[in-house]
């Protein structure tokens, strides 16, 4: 039965939720201007512009900024649904659909038994804290694909490998999610779906997998945690560039690749990391599918040559489904990722000029937000083993008795 306090506790969530989505519709309907760049122009100029290609029934094969799989197309033709609207703002309307759309999940979610309305909570807040960007970015819509897939990953693990496909073959990163899927029925309905999808794209749209070949020569992106060995090398005579690359400001120049590289090598460790965890883990929770997904977005997030800000949306969407969880272990990592979201917004796009030039409050913004980034891997890496492997295990994240063990599931 519903308490007043619960009831009082859902108004209060719808309350933050509507608030804060009105004002990021002001900001990208421009009734108020943002502070810093203007982070419409991607829909209306970049993405309209593939729109344009795309609805000729064939892929942007000659952009290089064009670095996404085959059902991006969607994505990016959607707002030619609504038609009784101009593009850009067709967009946005959708952008806050899916939001709309990942908050009654986690509602739902998060009334059942054993969930908990923290997961909502987080979606609530963690969302505005990335300011308009994040209706801004087709991103939004992705993370709403993916946070139905994890949550139906618990009873329907079919639903979640088409799901899951779907989401991977909008934006890479969600093949994440199947990281600690124990069904086989939910990697085989994946990579029946993915195959299918990527079947019809090939045959209905010339250079529908031209992306592959496009990141080839890509630089280091300014805001990831690569970036700040040549925002530091700049103050000491670095002979390199800043240019707009591939769609991302980069560094450019001298060891730009070393550093590209050892990025590279650190999702290499990450994986490794993640291989070592699936091969000792006995311990499978029903949070645990939805921990081992945060933590694996977490680990190729931190260590990418782009850290994006709309990357952090997917974190954040991860962590809300974790925190439906009762029994999830996610809460501290969850809230440094939070805190790492406000530090997100300042330095892009709020002070985003002080971070392309280098300056003292540029290199302080990211140092502070790639370091919470890597604080909340170490965390949220740890939590992961100890709620997972068995004592007897060795574990690399230093760790302290736990006060009982708790029951496996069945395999």
């Amino acid at each position: 039965m519903e308490t007043s306090g619960t009831r009082r506790s859902l108004a209060g969530l719808l309350g933050v939720w509507s608030l804060t989505r009105l004002f990021l519709l002001l900001f990208v309907f421009k009734v108020y201007v943002f502070p810093g760049p203007d982070v419409t122009t991607d829909v209306s100029v970049i993405y309209q512009g593939w729109y344009e290609v795309l609805r000729a029934g064939t892929f942007p094969q000659d952009d290089v900024t064009w670095q996404y799989p085959p059902a991006a197309a969607l994505a990016i033709l959607s707002p030619g649904l609504l038609f009784h609207l101009d593009y850009a703002s067709a967009f946005f309307v959708l952008a806050f659909t899916a939001d709309l759309a990942v908050l009654g999940l986690l509602l739902y979610t998060g009334a059942r038994p054993g969930r908990t309305l923290r997961g909502a909570w987080v979606w609530a807040v963690g969302v505005p804290l990335l300011g308009p960007t994040v209706y801004a970015r087709y991103d939004v819509m992705v993370t709403a694909v993916a946070v139905a897939a994890l949550l139906a990953g618990a009873g329907r693990p079919r639903v979640m490998g088409a799901l899951t496909a779907v989401a991977a073959m909008l934006k890479v990163w969600p093949v994440l999610l199947l990281v600690a899927a124990r069904r086989r029925s939910a990697w085989v309905s994946a990579a029946v779906t993915a195959a299918v999808l990527a079947g019809v794209f090939a045959m209905a749209m010339p250079g529908a997998f031209a992306f592959l070949t496009f990141q080839r020569d890509r630089g280091t992106e300014v805001e990831s945690l690569g970036s700040l060995v040549f925002h530091v090398a700049r103050h000491f005579g670095w002979d390199g560039q800043v240019l707009l690359n591939y769609g991302s400001v980069e560094f450019l120049g001298p060891h730009v690749g070393l550093v590209s590289k050892a990025a590279l090598a650190l999702s290499v460790v990450a994986f490794g990391w993640l291989l070592l965890w699936r091969l000792r883990a006995t311990r499978f929770l029903p949070h645990t599918l939805a921990d081992a997904a945060f933590v694996a977005v977490l680990m190729f997030t931190t260590t990418s040559r782009v850290i994006s800000p709309q990357y952090m949306l997917w974190l954040v969407g991860l962590a809300a489904v974790c925190l439906c969880f009762r029994g999830s272990r996610m809460g501290r990592p969850v809230g440094v990722v939070l805190v790492a979201c406000l530090v997100t917004v300042l330095e892009f796009p709020v002070w985003f000029g002080h971070v392309v030039a280098s300056d003292p409050l540029g290199i302080t913004l990211l140092f502070v937000r790639n370091g919470l980034l890597v604080l909340a891997t170490v965390l949220a890496a740890r939590a992961l083993w100890r709620s997972t492997v068995p004592d007897s295990a060795p574990t690399p994240f230093p760790t302290q008795p736990t006060r009982a063990k708790e029951t496996s599931l069945p395999s």
